[in-house]
């Protein structure tokens, strides 16, 4: 059985959904989970799911005769990948890092260079319309951020709004944009309530 197997079947047989595989230089074998995805429901892979699943696949890894030197379990972090369409779906309406196979073109291209391949942006799922299969979208604005204690004026316009439609076939890679707040979990949502 192949590696991709052997350690997916695992994972989800202990409830679990596999992220990704890494296999590093020196025998690392490095293996991402997340916990399954419940709508309206945020969870959290801890230290304890981890080791569960690090005993469980020591002992299958062993039985099925996997070289390997070191085995390392993690959760998937701040900078998550989206792999699958599950995972659009699960974070629709997150900051997200997107860079394409190929630059965007010359048809594509209006206020952004036609050679551009990165973006980071909202993600945004667009509804199936006649003809058209729905699909995802990344909308940004490449307005720089506004400084802490740094007022902006209320006469300069805005940065215009920009949107990418693109597939999952484009895509080399997207990530969960790695933004940090250290005003708690709760702090987006109070600050819209308050205002």
């Amino acid at each position: 059985m192949a590696l991709q197997d052997i350690v997916e079947k695992t994972v989800t047989g202990l409830g679990y959904d596999l992220v990704e595989i890494e296999r590093s230089a020196g025998g690392l074998l490095r293996i991402t989970i997340d916990l399954p995805w419940e709508p309206g429901v945020e969870q959290f892979v801890t230290v304890e799911d981890c080791e569960k699943v690090t005993r469980q696949l020591q002992f299958v890894l062993e039985v099925e005769t996997v070289e390997y030197k070191r085995l390392e379990v993690s959760s998937p972090g701040i900078d998550r990948p989206l792999r699958h369409e599950r995972d659009f779906e699960r974070f629709e309406g997150s900051e997200i890092d997107l860079t394409l196979k190929a630059p965007i073109g010359e048809a594509a291209a209006g206020q952004v260079s036609a050679n551009r391949k990165k973006f980071r942006g909202t993600l945004e799922r667009v509804a199936a319309t006649e003809g058209q299969a729905a699909g995802w979208q990344i909308v940004w604005s490449d307005a720089p951020p506004a400084k802490p204690g740094v007022r902006v004026s209320k006469k300069r316009a805005p940065a215009p709004v920009q949107v990418l439609g693109f597939v999952l076939d484009e895509l080399r890679e997207a990530r969960l944009a790695p933004i940090v707040s250290f005003k708690g979990r709760n702090a987006k949502d109070k600050g819209v309530a308050e205002g």
